[in-house]
């Protein structure tokens, strides 16, 4: 909801370009590609939880803030512009332990679950935000939502502060520097973490770029207004959401099988709709084309994050996640470049099927090539040697 009103702030009363509108989400993400693997040692370092109570906190104020700014009528773009840095800020250091600290709740044998259900509530608000933010901004304004977005904080800070959960942290008396360095040597000598991220990496590059395929493809082939263009989002998250729904009611652990039919069940969606577009078939069968990625790409997406999870080590396990998310978050506007640039030279089914074709043989890859045995359960590490060449 703050996400949909800070952009129309920004567009419709502040009178911004596209340009300054796109800013400020590069403003966002950039921290986070900046500063959100070297966070992870942060999430190793102190209870997690107590990282989430000022990390929550300090997006409670944020919220506050720009609803002040905006109620008060002295909201300038620079204003936004601040703010947008410091939250980004912020969320480097949140994403991270923010995955890590699953695990801690729930235990490895309901990770999947917990993952699961995670995104489906994320799916669920992915649907219903935007409804619920187009109605409240005619009818309260975005001042007013900014501050409904920081007195919900309350409830999340309340959760965190009932939850009883013996804290993970790591105990080493090595620089952050060389915890960095062991980090990232871990993931390295560790297989299925690195051939995951890896392939994360990839499909967030050539095969989710929804936010540059779909309106061009809504407009220019499936010949539909703005409605449809939401409606295609719409069965994109329904897909998603029953995906997610899937595996929190049937997912146990970890499948590398699941998760690479997933990403094959991804491509092979992908290849459809360009299909589908270039044709000139049916609205409607884009939109099952899209419900399709929807339901695909969150079963891969939610098994990589298990498999990945339940695969570290607890005294790495922030820092893989920071890895991870850096990776997957950062991914994504790279491959919107790309998708852009493919987009304006050869048209919209021609980029879908390129980054369709490419996640296939991602799958395809990934299935072929020899795999070594998970990380057996071992002791905590006391020594960097043990930390870096106990695989």
């Amino acid at each position: 909801m703050q996400t949909l009103a800070q952009a129309w702030l920004v567009y419709e009363i502040l009178g911004a370009s596209a340009f300054e509108l796109g800013l400020v989400n590069v403003l966002r993400f950039l921290p986070v590609l900046l500063f959100g693997i070297p966070s992870g040692i942060i999430a190793d370092r102190f209870p997690k939880r107590s990282i989430m109570l000022v990390t929550q906190s300090s997006m409670m104020v944020l919220a506050a803030l720009m609803a002040v700014l905006v109620l008060t009528d002295v909201i300038q773009l620079w204003h936004v512009y601040v703010l947008a840095t410091m939250l980004g800020m912020v969320n480097a250091v949140d994403m991270p332990t923010r995955q890590a600290f699953v695990s801690e709740l729930v235990g490895r044998d309901a990770l999947m679950n917990a993952i699961a259900l995670n995104s489906a509530l994320f799916n669920t608000g992915r649907i219903v935000g935007p409804a619920l933010a187009g109605i409240l901004l005619s009818l309260i304004g975005p001042g007013l939502l900014f501050g409904l977005n920081s007195v919900s904080y309350i409830a999340v800070l309340a959760g965190l502060m009932l939850m009883r959960v013996a804290p993970i942290v790591s105990t080493s008396g090595d620089s952050p520097i060389r915890r960095l360095r062991d980090g990232l040597s871990y993931i390295r000598t560790t297989p299925i973490i690195l051939r995951t991220i890896v392939m994360v990496g990839t499909i967030g590059v050539f095969g989710m770029n929804y936010n540059v395929w779909v309106p061009v493809l809504a407009s220019d082939y499936f010949h539909a207004g703005s409605n449809a263009y939401g409606a295609l989002f719409s069965a994109m998250g329904a897909g998603s959401l029953i995906g997610a729904l899937s595996l929190a009611f049937a997912g146990r652990g970890p499948n590398r099988t699941r998760m690479l039919a997933g990403v094959a069940a991804m491509g092979l969606g992908e290849l459809g709709l360009a299909f589908v577009a270039n044709s000139g078939a049916a609205l409607a069968m884009g939109g099952l084309a899209l419900a399709v990625i929807g339901f695909s790409t969150t079963n891969a997406t939610s098994t990589a994050n298990t498999t990945v999870q339940t695969a570290a080590h607890d005294d790495y396990r922030g820092r893989v996640m920071a890895v991870y998310m850096t990776v997957f978050a950062g991914s994504i506007p790279i491959g919107a470049l790309i998708a852009g640039w493919v987009t304006d030279q050869f048209g919209a089914p021609v980029s879908v099927a390129m980054g369709g074709t490419i996640v296939l043989a991602v799958a395809v890859f990934q299935f072929l090539a020899p795999q070594q045995a998970p990380p057996a359960s071992v002791s905590r590490p006391t020594d960097t040697k043990a930390r870096t060449g106990h695989i």
